[in-house]
């Protein structure tokens, strides 16, 4: 996992670096970051055409310096102030650094045209707010940003990712652990650090998962949930829907057990023992029988826990949640609302600000938190955030969340924390999704995409030839700090 850090936050390690350091070391540091990275971007300087806008601040010397180490590997380079137009007929434009102004920058900025050519941000595209990832209408659009010791959280919410482009981060020698970071991004490298190994030895209850969903006629939001935990490890899956006769269900790899239309939380809860996880909700009805039964099962299940869709709305709001929740005596469980869930369970949306939200929800429940979206935030009582940015709009299509519950509840079997479990399989799916058809993804596709990026990451684990590597797409943020 990295580090996400907030302005504060990286200003108080940018004050300890200086009084460690220098100032001007630091700089030096960033511009000839920022020097290779565009380098590597011109494919070799020699003969380019790069103008830099640099600010007044340190965000402007870090591109003043790369500026200077650019000439000398002979570009050439003409330096401007924020707010000038490029000139189309002083020839052509190579590459556009943009240096204005750094994370402390708040207002409006209208960025210059670039001419066509990529633009290379430094630390942050200018009017993209380092934070929230708000931007102003103006704000810069990069091809690349190069960021410095770790990342911001406005590269990876609202329009941030948009707007950032490929991420590479670069420590520069910042200590970036002496500010305790509360917040983290899954990367891929965490499928194999996170996921436990399945023991020689093991048998198929050691990772069991119990999924309770669906309803007569509602069939395939609990088989996605099903095939879901079953691709990413479950070794037994027991699949019961409420009211449904075993026999009408699809074939598949769960097993089906028989639930009576009302009170089935008892039944559940005699045999939750022998599992390691239970997955309730999705596609379950909103009756008022049983939303009664889901909130006595939650509440009395002794085991980690997902409530998913219609479970979320049996569980009411935020107030009459929490009280379901302090019954199960400290057992972890992990809710996963969309937007519209999170709205109701909280009693208003996210807001702008869905990290500190979802943080606000944990709390008041006592519960692990995720939220939904291209970048899932999952939060823990206490403050605790980690993000994944592997999401798109492939996963856009009805039942890929269902998927997502069921790929939790395997690594809640397998032995993995309850927010690592969250956040790592929030994480995979959007892998699964990207090894997918770009348009018409569905989600009964996604299963047999998960199992191919955990084979990966197992044979990664393994030492294996380059088909074990977990990769992502080219266009993809990543990682190399």
């Amino acid at each position: 996992m990295k580090p996400v850090l907030t302005v504060a936050e990286m200003r108080a390690v940018d004050e300890a670096a200086q009084r460690h350091t220098g100032l001007q070391t630091l700089i030096a540091r960033a511009g000839t970051a920022v020097a290779t990275e565009a380098i590597s971007m011109l494919g070799g300087a020699y003969g380019k055409r790069v103008v830099v806008v640099a600010g007044a601040g340190n965000n402007g010397n870090d591109g003043r310096v790369a500026a200077r180490l650019l000439a000398r590997r002979g570009a050439g380079v003409v330096v401007t102030e924020p707010g000038a137009a490029l000139d189309a007929d002083r020839g052509r434009v190579d590459l556009l650094i943009d240096a204005a102004f750094g994370t402390g920058f708040h207002g409006d900025y209208a960025a210059p045209d670039p001419l066509g050519a990529p633009v290379l941000a430094v630390d942050i595209p200018t009017g993209l707010g380092a934070d929230l990832g708000v931007a102003s209408a103006g704000a810069v659009r990069a091809d690349r940003t190069v960021t410095f010791g770790a990342w911001k959280p406005g590269l990876l919410l609202e329009s941030g990712p948009d707007l950032a482009g490929h991420v590479e981060v670069r420590t520069i020698g910042l200590p970036v652990a002496t500010a305790q970071p509360a917040m983290y991004l899954i990367e891929d490298a965490d499928v194999v650090a996170l996921l436990p190994e399945r023991g020689r030895n093991g048998h198929k209850w050691v990772s069991a998962v119990m999924v309770v969903a669906g309803s007569p006629g509602m069939y395939g939001a609990p088989l996605f949930v099903a095939r879901g935990a079953g691709r990413a490890g479950a070794g037994m899956v027991r699949l019961g829907v409420p009211g449904a006769d075993p026999a009408t269900l699809p074939a598949g790899s769960a097993v089906v057990r028989r639930l009576p239309a009302e009170g089935f939380d008892a039944g559940v809860l005699e045999e939750l023992g022998r599992f390691g996880a239970l997955v309730v909700g999705p596609g379950i009805g909103v009756g008022a029988d049983t939303a009664e039964a889901v909130r006595r099962l939650v509440a009395s299940a002794r085991l980690p826990t997902v409530v998913d869709a219609d479970g979320l709305t049996a569980l009411g709001d935020a107030a009459r949640a929490a009280e379901v929740i302090a019954g199960r005596q400290g057992a972890p469980i992990v809710l996963t609302p969309h937007d519209g869930e999170f709205a109701r369970l909280a009693g208003e949306p996210a807001g702008a600000d869905r990290v500190a939200a979802v943080r606000r929800l944990s709390d008041r429940l006592g519960a692990i938190v995720l939220l939904k979206g291209s970048t899932t935030i999952v939060a823990t009582p206490g403050g605790k955030v980690l993000l994944s940015a592997a999401g798109s709009a492939r996963l856009a299509t009805a039942g890929t969340g269902d998927v997502l519950s069921g790929v939790i509840g395997a690594f809640l079997a397998r032995g993995v924390a309850a927010e690592e479990a969250a956040a790592l399989a929030a994480h995979v799916h959007g892998r699964a999704a990207d090894r997918g058809l770009r348009e018409g993804l569905l989600a009964e596709d996604l299963p047999e995409l998960v199992a191919e990026v955990l084979s990966s990451a197992a044979a990664e684990r393994a030492g294996g030839d380059g088909a074990g590597t977990v990769t992502r797409p080219a266009a993809s943020r990543t990682d190399r700090g």
